[in-house]
């Protein structure tokens, strides 16, 4: 179970970790981008980005549940239901502002595309706040375990 609880932790960290240098440096920078370009680099970005988040919270999460259920303890448990929260936040939330920016050539960015923009990056730091949670909950029931 320790090796488990190590690799819930890690794929949990790491989630963090990319959503976290998303929120709080790559987001950011690309906002003091004009229209277009802004709209460019999110893009590809955001292609890249998907399958590494969203299979990192799907990790992370699963590994999570089943040290919860091997050891009881409900650190494990609320974390890995704030992690998988994730994917129906990103789902019903997230995902339409992703499909219209990524449906929009980058020809027509503009005043819109830049106030979704905005406002997908204040929706992506509720998947920060979700990832740092879930690592502090893991990390505080791995050290109290051990």
């Amino acid at each position: 179970m320790f090796q488990l609880s190590i690799a819930a932790l890690v794929f949990a960290t790491l989630f963090a970790g990319a959503a976290l240098y998303i929120s709080l440096v790559e987001h950011p920078a690309r906002l003091g981008l004009a229209d277009g370009p802004l709209l460019a680099q999110w893009q590809p970005s955001y292609r890249r980005a998907l399958p590494v988040q969203s299979g990192l919270s799907v990790l992370g999460g699963v590994a999570g549940l089943i040290v919860a259920y091997l050891s009881a303890d409900w650190r494990w448990l609320a974390g890995s239901v704030l992690l998988l929260a994730n994917w129906p936040f990103t789902l019903f939330l997230i995902m339409p502002v992703n499909k219209r920016l990524m449906a929009m050539p980058e020809s027509e960015a503009g005043a819109e595309s830049r106030a979704m923009l905005v406002q997908w990056g204040n929706l992506h730091n509720v998947r920060s706040a979700l990832g740092a949670a879930t690592t502090l909950l893991f990390a505080w029931a791995l050290a109290a375990a051990g």
